[in-house]
């Protein structure tokens, strides 16, 4: 613990000054150490924090963040934690996800007090399965050092887009692909889609009114497309890995990808896309629906496993 000179108790972490997942104010890729307040916990500094990995359906929810009036994957997440815990609490989530959009591996960080860390891994993860509804999963509990964030602490995010493109419609994985009833060229697609790998500013991939006064460079790890099959259905699969994501920046990096494959496109298009910086000349922005959250990084001996 130090003083941050402010008169509030502090500790160093890993994190980044601007942004999220590991792109501090210079530019440089990778965290590096923060001061960072300490959160209260009923009035005392957190002992931990809480780390949890949840998966969720998309289809049934107006995205992870909470908003007034609609049905929010953080609005189930803080009911159930507040009735597991008896207390308000406020969760960070390393990635909010839109409408529709699914998640295998979503995590969210929440402070704890020293009592609560001796809650039982079990107990924990049994109790938060039955006060969250079927298409809520939280399926893994760890414990972090207190001002730990799901969001700044985190490395890197990976997601992977689903598309059908086959002329007969998907059954099982109708709910999480995009039909697109048109042949790809997967090849095409992996080839064009190398020149977004590094840090770039992604303007043309974002929302665009998300964008405005918004810092629009990201690093992206990698791009890798190829063909798949998941319980006897072929499909497409993009995968997307990047220290962090601009809104709806991987749907429409999939969008303009497909006009490749489509042969609407040539592969060399998608780097004017990218250089442009406007997002009228990116492709579409392909359906929530095929969207799923696969995974996140953080630092080595960031997370401990919960205690028994």
């Amino acid at each position: 613990m130090i003083d941050d000179g402010l008169g509030r108790t502090a500790m160093p972490v890993h994190g980044c000054e601007r942004g999220e997942g590991g792109l501090p104010s210079d530019g440089r890729r990778g965290p590096r150490p923060v001061v960072r307040e300490v959160p209260l916990v009923c009035g005392a500094p957190a002992a931990g924090t809480l780390v949890l990995r949840v998966g969720y359906r998309g289809a049934g929810f107006s995205g992870f963040a909470a908003q007034p009036g609609r049905r929010t994957v953080a609005g189930e997440l803080v009911r159930a934690l507040e009735t597991f815990l008896r207390r308000p609490v406020e969760l960070t989530c390393a990635g909010r996800t839109d409408a529709g959009v699914h998640a295998l591996a979503q995590h969210v960080s929440v402070p704890v007090s020293t009592e609560e860390l001796g809650v039982g891994r079990h107990r924990l993860l049994a109790g938060l399965s039955a006060l969250t509804p079927d298409d809520v999963s939280v399926s893994d509990a760890w414990r972090a050092a207190p001002g730990f964030s799901a969001r700044f602490d985190a490395l890197s995010r990976t997601y992977r887009y689903r598309v059908c493109d086959s002329s007969a419609r998907p059954v099982l994985a109708w709910d999480h692909a995009w039909w697109l009833r048109a042949a790809l060229d997967e090849r095409a697609m992996h080839d064009a889609a190398q020149v977004l790998v590094g840090e770039h500013d992604f303007a043309s991939f974002c929302k665009a009114s998300s964008a405005v006064g918004r810092p629009t460079c990201r690093h992206v790890d990698w791009v890798r497309v190829g063909r798949v099959e998941e319980c006897g259905e072929g499909l497409v699969a993009v995968d997307v890995r990047a220290n962090a994501f601009l809104h709806s920046m991987v749907r429409t990096i999939v969008g303009t990808l497909v006009e490749v494959g489509r042969g609407h496109r040539p592969g060399t298009w998608v780097r004017r896309v990218l250089e442009a910086r406007d997002r009228t000349a990116a492709g579409p922005c392909a359906p929530a629906r095929g969207l799923v959250f696969q995974s996140v990084e953080y630092p080595d001996g960031a997370l401990a496993p919960w205690g028994e």
